[in-house]
């Protein structure tokens, strides 16, 4: 009755134009509901619903699985017309706006933009001393360990539940007067699970931390090098710039710029990890196999906060311990939660480095696989599906920001510095692109 497709990364997003292309192409009449992490309401109404919403069979964002029933119960129900209608002139507003915005919306060229980049006095503002232990380590932690750094809010969101002011955010959200009774229920459920996954040792966390001596080459990108001589480059990792125009904007962002430039002479490092909570695809079969949905979906979601945590964990190891450029840091969970540490750790395929394929040089970098088991699809997902990878910048004057929408100039540029073919980066690329694509 109903065709959904599922995208959790960038390529995806092209998948599903395609796929509704051949669909119309064969006459089809199913309605179609998109969905996942990469997806969004308007990327559906500009790019996908063109090539195939009619009233018979409209395309409609879902955003996420605990939204499908309601909307799958709206196109089988009698009000289907006016739901579709509805959908419809919601769409053909926001394609409107989309238009109109890329008309009203100037960008510098990228050399104006490196010109407006944000520039560190190093001498004046020096990076963080030398990590204590460079090179690779393996990293594990018991579930236990982790637990008090969950961040809970986003589980709530998963199920659905969100408290209204002054009762937002856990454990506030148990004093709504609307959810806080069925949150306090979930909540049990889920210290339920987490009793069973510690009995049980069904859960495991493994990951990998790298620490690299680093320089910024040029503006653009960031060499590794194999060892405090700095004469033999391992990887290096290609960044993007802001471009997009503002009156507010006084900088021109990079992660680049967070790290000494190499002419400079002043030594500086870069960080990264891997981690991933293994055994959540086995465990939630069992539950399948009991025709037990509620127990797969919610080892599910805790699966995905044990790692967050994880990586909450592994980030102050490394602030602290293994770089230990913050070794008297004396943070509650909760302002670490708040970001209130030195440095970031921005992730490939997010707003600061929207690129997926920077994975594949960290990947290569750090053997990732072969130490952890951690493995990239061919769409350069991560496996298992709870996982999580960032770079570590460790100045002080780091920050986390949004690439935003890029030129083709900035493409151009990125391509050859990756020496990859500009269509392959355009693909990758293919939602911070400020033009449409030929």
């Amino acid at each position: 009755d109903v065709i959904g497709l599922s995208g959790l990364i960038t390529p995806s997003l092209d998948e599903m134009v395609t796929v509704a292309k051949e669909m119309q192409k064969r006459g089809m009449t199913q309605p179609l509901l998109i969905g996942g992490a990469t997806t969004s309401k308007m990327h559906t109404a500009v790019k996908i619903a063109p090539s195939y919403f009619s009233p018979i069979h409209p395309v409609i964002h879902v955003l996420d699985a605990s939204r499908s029933v309601t909307v799958v119960s709206s196109l089988l129900g009698e009000s289907k017309t006016e739901y579709v209608e509805s959908i419809s002139e919601e769409y053909e507003e926001m394609r409107e706006d989309y238009y109109a915005g890329l008309e009203n919306r100037s960008y510098l060229s990228l050399a104006k933009a490196i010109e407006k980049r944000k520039i560190i006095d190093f001498v004046a503002s020096p990076p963080p001393p030398a990590p204590k232990k460079l090179g690779v380590t393996v990293v594990t932690k018991s579930i236990e360990e982790v637990i008090p750094y969950i961040d809970w809010n986003p589980f709530f969101q998963t199920w659905e539940l969100r408290g209204r002011y002054p009762n937002r955010g856990f454990p506030k959200i148990f004093n709504d007067d609307k959810v806080g009774p069925e949150a306090k229920k979930l909540y049990d459920d889920a210290c339920n699970m987490m009793n069973h996954i510690i009995k049980t040792k069904c859960l495991q966390l493994r990951g990998v931390v790298g620490l690299y001596p680093a320089n910024t080459v040029g503006t653009e990108d960031v060499e590794v090098y194999a060892d405090e001589t700095r004469t033999a480059v391992q990887a290096t990792f290609c960044m993007l710039r802001q471009q997009a125009e503002s009156d507010v904007v006084k900088e021109y962002l990079s992660l680049a710029d967070f790290v000494a430039p190499k002419d400079s002479g002043i030594p500086d490092y870069l960080g990264m990890f891997a981690v991933a909570c293994f055994g959540c695809d086995e465990e939630g079969a069992k539950f399948e196999a009991m025709q037990d949905d509620y127990s797969k979906i919610m080892v599910q979601a805790l699966a995905d906060r044990l790692v967050e945590a994880f990586a909450e964990v592994v980030h102050k190891d490394i602030r602290m311990e293994l770089w230990g450029y913050a070794p008297d840091e004396s943070l509650s969970e909760a302002d670490l939660l708040k970001v209130k540490y030195q440095g970031i750790r921005p992730a490939p395929g997010y707003p600061s480095q929207p690129d997926h394929t920077e994975k594949t040089t960290m990947w290569s970098l750090m053997n990732v696989f072969e130490k952890t088991g951690i493995e990239l699809s061919e769409s350069l997902s991560m496996m298992p599906a709870s996982s999580v990878s960032a770079l570590v910048f460790a100045h002080k004057e780091s920050e986390y920001f949004a690439v935003g929408q890029v030129a083709k100039d900035q493409v151009d540029n990125y391509a050859a510095r990756k020496g990859m073919n500009v269509e392959d980066v355009e693909r990758w690329l293919s939602p911070i692109l400020s033009y449409d694509r030929k």
